[in-house]
């Protein structure tokens, strides 16, 4: 998660635009964005052979420009994309190639590349799965979440490392998605609700308000 999704907190993005007001009702706002909806789909499975983890991953991996200029579905194609690419179903700049081919401009499309889908099957419908060992932590608990997380596809906010709460609640298991993005295992693991302070999170002069995050078993340890 240390990439441009996870901006809460950080300084330096530009001035944030208003959305158009738009009708509430309705669930697609122009016929692309209804499109897009299905090609995602259909790309993060049956067609990349991923999953939906793997496409949160390819969100949080596009570059600025890719996913804050291009509409919220339109970051949803450009993530596709990402995974059409590293599952070698498509070449690198097949999309923009074949786009401009058919605006009329003499293009060479690439060749199409070797496939590459990952050897991924899930155990289970869904991502809640049952796991045999019990919680490591209780309701009431003071925890502590790590500072330093290895892995770039990491769900451990930055602002929220290596600070310390209180376990309000334990969630049913979920599969992991640090390792099920990467086809590395589902890792199935306790999930746990951890109550912050404001000024635990955003220091002493924070405005006191109380800020309740689900994390994974995998990113707490017990407050030294």
């Amino acid at each position: 998660m240390d990439s441009v999704a996870d901006i809460g907190g950080a300084t330096g993005w530009g001035k944030v635009d208003p959305p158009t007001p738009q009708d509430k009702d309705a669930v697609f706002h122009e016929a692309w964005e209804g499109r897009a909806f299905a090609l995602t789909l259909l790309t993060m499975g049956r067609v990349s052979g991923q999953n939906l983890d793997a496409f949160r991953y390819a969100l949080s991996r596009l570059d600025s420009k890719s996913y804050f200029d291009d509409d919220y579905y339109g970051r949803w194609l450009n993530a596709s994309e990402l995974m059409l690419v590293e599952s070698g179903v498509i070449a690198p700049g097949a999309v923009d190639a074949r786009a401009r081919k058919n605006a009329g401009e003499d293009v060479e499309e690439p060749a199409d590349p070797e496939l590459n889908k990952p050897d991924y099957a899930a155990t289970a419908a869904g991502s809640l799965r049952q796991v045999e060992e019990a919680p490591r932590f209780a309701v009431g608990d003071t925890v502590t979440t790590l500072t330093d997380v290895d892995s770039d596809a990491n769900k451990l906010p930055v602002y929220v490392r290596g600070r310390s709460g209180v376990v309000e609640a334990i969630q049913p298991a979920h599969v992991f998605p640090e390792t099920h993005a990467r086809f590395l295992g589902e890792k199935a693991q306790h999930v746990y609700s951890v109550r912050f302070a404001s000024t635990e999170l955003y220091g002493a002069d924070a405005e006191k308000f109380d800020l309740t995050i689900e994390i994974f078993d995998d990113y707490l340890q017990e407050k030294a």
